[in-house]
């Protein structure tokens, strides 16, 4: 019979990845959680794995050969004070990653504040394309694969990798687990207020990643970036590559020339030299910097860069990274995971920047992540969103700030504190050339689905 694992928060983006690979390894899984919304839930719903509701200790009865534990469970919690009372065998799922999937792989990680999603699909799509068959586990589904996670058909295995700790018993980042020999450090913001005192303490931790990357192995940076040069003064111990838009950073390894203002055309430089022209469905300049990143990673491990840039103009994007839900009655509807003010700015110029001469952009945001509820952006958000015509701000229950203040720096702002509300003055607003973008990092009480229907009732009464 095979091995059974319990997975405590399975649903996330990173443990129910975990779900799907230990699956496919032979293992009987099952798992709890107590927030289940797509893409996780139908992905999982999709491979036959049981789900249940909550966290009771019943769901622990028979108990399972061994518990792997998510970040977001701690002690206090029903199912984890059964285990450890009763001394069920339990793991972090990132230390479960490294031992049964990463100990003999050539990993490819990407790390940042920013980006790590899109820039791990695009390079898990690229090595696909030049036939590598690399395994992967990222934090958002593809659309050209279709799943978040797989075990792969060859050495190579690109995972996202994530700064957020480990879990309750481990407080070091996930990232540490991983042991990469190509890295890609993208970017490196404040961020994790609830685990992260200051930036030097989230500096310290990617310094602990650079540390793990042998000396025959390559790391992808920017070429100008304050803070991570704070990062590799501490020591760096592997040849390093930069990559910049063309006239940031002249002496940058790689370049992307923007040959239109949002992105959605390149040419790509290697050392001076063209490599190839991109036109793709992506857009803004950190979609740019992303597709860099992802050809040079790509590179060290044998595909010309000239055969990257052919996959990605194939690169369907991924679930919720502006991903373009409907157009209805002229209005078109977005969904982006942005939910950092960093974030927020660069989709919606990438979206300014697409069609400025089309109708008004208007933004539904929901700050919900710890660090946006703790209030540690509160002075960026209003600036965040100065690009968009109208901001319709959800004031999430029990975030102990009111958002009045940000919609006040804000002539086109407004703050809701129900779905309901918020969508009857977004519906009253739209017109025929609008688009909505709709930014959190979570399911916003299914605002999409009922945006859209509201959206077409409106075109059909």
């Amino acid at each position: 019979m095979s091995r059974h694992i319990h997975i405590l928060g399975i649903c996330g983006t990173f443990m129910g990845g975990i779900a799907l690979l230990a699956q496919r390894l032979g293992f009987r899984v099952t798992g709890s959680d107590s927030n289940v919304y797509p893409p996780m839930s139908t992905q999982l719903e999709a491979a036959g794995i049981a789900l249940c509701a909550g966290y009771s200790a019943e769901h622990l009865q028979p108990a399972p050969d061994q518990l792997v534990i998510g970040n977001a469970l701690s002690r206090g919690n029903p199912a984890v004070e059964y285990a450890l009372d009763r001394n069920i065998p339990y793991i972090s799922g990132p230390q479960w990653l490294s031992e049964n999937i990463l100990r003999d792989k050539w990993v490819l990680a990407v790390a940042g504040t920013h980006g790590k999603t899109s820039t791990s699909s695009m390079l898990a799509w690229i090595l696909d394309y030049a036939g590598l068959a690399p395994g992967f586990l990222i934090g958002g589904v593809p659309t050209n694969f279709g799943v978040s996670a797989r075990e792969g058909a060859s050495d190579f295995f690109v995972v996202e990798a994530d700064e957020y700790d480990t879990a309750f018993f481990d407080k070091r980042s996930k990232f540490v687990h991983y042991r990469p020999r190509t890295l890609a450090v993208n970017n490196l913001e404040y961020d994790h207020a609830d685990i992260f005192p200051d930036l030097a303490a989230i500096q310290r931790q990617f310094h602990h990643l650079l540390r793990c990357v042998p000396g025959n192995g390559r790391i992808v940076r920017p070429g100008r970036a304050d803070a991570l040069d704070t990062v590799f003064n501490m020591g760096c111990w592997t040849p390093v590559e930069t990559f910049a838009i063309a006239g940031d950073e002249p002496g940058a390894d790689w370049q992307a020339r923007l040959l239109t203002p949002d992105g959605a055309a390149l040419s790509i430089l290697h050392a001076g030299q063209p490599v190839g022209r991109l036109a793709w469905g992506q857009l803004g300049r950190h979609s740019a910097e992303n597709a860099l990143s992802a050809i040079a990673m790509a590179r060290h491990v044998g595909v010309p860069p000239a055969v990257a840039v052919e996959a990605l103009q194939q690169f369907a994007g991924v679930k919720r990274r502006l991903e373009l839900l409907g157009e209805i009655g002229g209005v078109r509807v977005y969904d982006d995971f942005a939910h950092h003010p960093t974030a927020i700015a660069t989709t919606l110029q990438g979206l300014r920047d697409s069609a400025p001469q089309r109708g008004r952009l208007l933004a539904l945001i929901e700050p919900r992540s710890n660090t946006m509820r703790m209030g540690r952006h509160r002075a960026e958000l209003a600036a965040s969103a100065s690009l968009a015509d109208r901001v319709f701000w959800f004031q999430p229950p029990g975030m102990d700030w009111s958002l009045d203040d940000v919609a006040d720096g804000h002539d086109g702002a407004s703050v809701h504190d129900s779905v309901e509300s918020l969508i009857a003055a977004v519906v009253e607003q739209a017109g025929a050339g609008d688009r909505i973008v709709i930014m959190s990092n979570g399911g916003f009480a299914g605002i999409h689905g009922k945006l859209l229907q509201r959206l077409q009732q409106g075109v059909t009464e």
